[in-house]
């Protein structure tokens, strides 16, 4: 996904509505009139979130006459979801490093043979040889 697209989901899906019109479409294909049933806006302005949704690759139309459904499209959220879940997952690996590292400092505390008080062994004392 490049960073263009990516951005552009982004800020497609920063708008409550929007997002909520993803969540709703989750369930199913509907028309941009069953979209606009629950929001105080105008067709009009349901059309301009659509618009949004569709240049960021998120929804879909069928070209055709009036109603057309408005689909999902998956892959984009698939495409979406593998990001998130690269970094995620970096930041699982660097949490998982740190429980590391203060579980040793916590075993040091409590092994009194360890002579160093808690401290981890890297760490060292400046006047050491």
């Amino acid at each position: 996904m490049s960073t263009d697209t990516l951005s552009r989901v982004f800020a497609a899906l920063a708008d409550p509505t929007r997002r909520d019109m993803v969540a709703r479409l989750s369930d199913g294909d509907a028309t941009a009139n069953q979209l606009a049933e629950p929001y105080r806006m105008t067709l009009q302005a349901v059309y301009k979130h659509l618009r949004v949704l569709e240049e960021a690759g998120l929804v879909s139309r069928p070209a055709g006459p009036q109603p057309r459904p408005v689909h999902l499209e998956i892959g984009t959220l698939d495409l979406l979801d593998t990001w998130i879940e690269r970094h995620r997952v970096r930041v699982e690996r660097r949490y998982r490093r740190l429980d590391a590292v203060l579980a040793a400092m916590e075993g040091d505390d409590h092994d009194p043979g360890s002579g160093h008080r808690g401290r981890p062994e890297a760490a060292g004392d400046p006047g050491d040889p």
